[in-house]
């Protein structure tokens, strides 16, 4: 059937609308300019240019992968950024790549990837969640995207993320859960998850070196020590301690020093035939991401 003369246009709605003849239907030839210029006119053009949103938002997200208490999906943004995205039931907490006193850390495997040069999943800083037990959990008690910094091995070819993920859900009890996931960026196309996964980047602690810090650690008697930020550094909330495995430290916070915040760290468990010093990670959180440095403790310059 011909497109219908122009002049209908000015008709009333009734005589153009009919359920044999839907306006925006696949049975209309309104098309192109004219379909949007009669949209706008109408108060249409929201509903006439949604599912095109829809279908462009879809482009930048995988399915989601459902377990017992969460999802996850992947879900990319501007350039060389994605991120793996958890969606937790209420009530439920997932982990960090230290998960405190118990639970799992997560882990992923990218080599199904094509075309992927490098992967690599950064983490915002945890927190430190009370369990039932009385155990303390370093990780997150809310949904989380967890960002992923990718390359492609040829930038002249499309490249496919692809990730087989493990990671653990626990509310009363823990469970294992798995997401197999890929997807493909689309071409010259703006991210509705862009923000979203900056945000998270933000949240990352930043790496600096020890130096840098101008940390001050004191030993105390027993198995601890006592270690002081400068002024500048007040925003700091929290120290999670990574060590070699076999040994573990456990730190709280500390009444301040006249500066900055003050952290006390006292030596748990460490291997049989373990010496100091041994190779750690110092992760600093705050409201600004904070910061991370590797360095061996005790350090010498303390």
């Amino acid at each position: 059937m011909g497109a219908p003369p122009i002049k209908m246009i000015a008709k009333p709605l009734s005589r153009v609308v009919s359920p044999a003849r839907p306006l925006f239907g696949r049975e209309s030839r309104l098309c192109g300019p004219l379909m949007i210029r009669f949209a706008a006119i109408f108060g249409l053009l929201p509903v006439l240019l949604a599912p095109e949103a829809a279908r462009a938002a879809e482009s930048f997200a995988s399915d989601w992968a459902p377990t017992l208490k969460a999802s996850a999906r992947l879900v990319l943004g501007a350039g060389g950024e994605g991120g793996f995205e958890i969606k937790l039931a209420p009530g439920a907490i997932t982990y960090w790549r230290d998960p405190g006193d118990s639970g799992e850390p997560p882990s992923f495997d990218f080599s199904l990837s094509s075309n992927v040069g490098s992967a690599e999943v950064e983490f915002p800083a945890p927190r430190r969640i009370v369990e039932a037990d009385g155990s303390v959990a370093y990780g997150y008690d809310g949904d989380v995207i967890l960002p992923i910094k990718f390359s492609a091995a040829d930038a002249g070819k499309p490249v496919t993320l692809a990730v087989n993920a493990t990671y653990a859900v626990c509310e009363k009890i823990c469970v294992p859960a798995r997401a197999k996931l890929s997807l493909s960026p689309p071409l010259a196309a703006s991210s509705p998850y862009a923000a979203a996964i900056s945000a998270a980047l933000m949240r990352v602690p930043g790496r600096v070196a020890w130096s840098d810090l101008e940390a001050t650690v004191t030993a105390v008697e027993g198995r601890g020590w006592r270690l002081c930020l400068p002024a500048r550094r007040a925003d700091v909330s929290d120290l999670f301690f990574e060590a070699s495995p076999g040994w573990t430290f456990v730190t709280k916070l500390a009444p301040k020093s006249a500066d900055g915040p003050c952290f006390a760290v006292a030596l748990r468990d460490r291997p049989k035939d373990g010496a100091f010093p041994v190779a750690v990670t110092l992760t600093f959180a705050g409201p600004n991401g904070g910061s991370e440095t590797a360095i061996a403790w005790p350090p010498s310059d303390r």
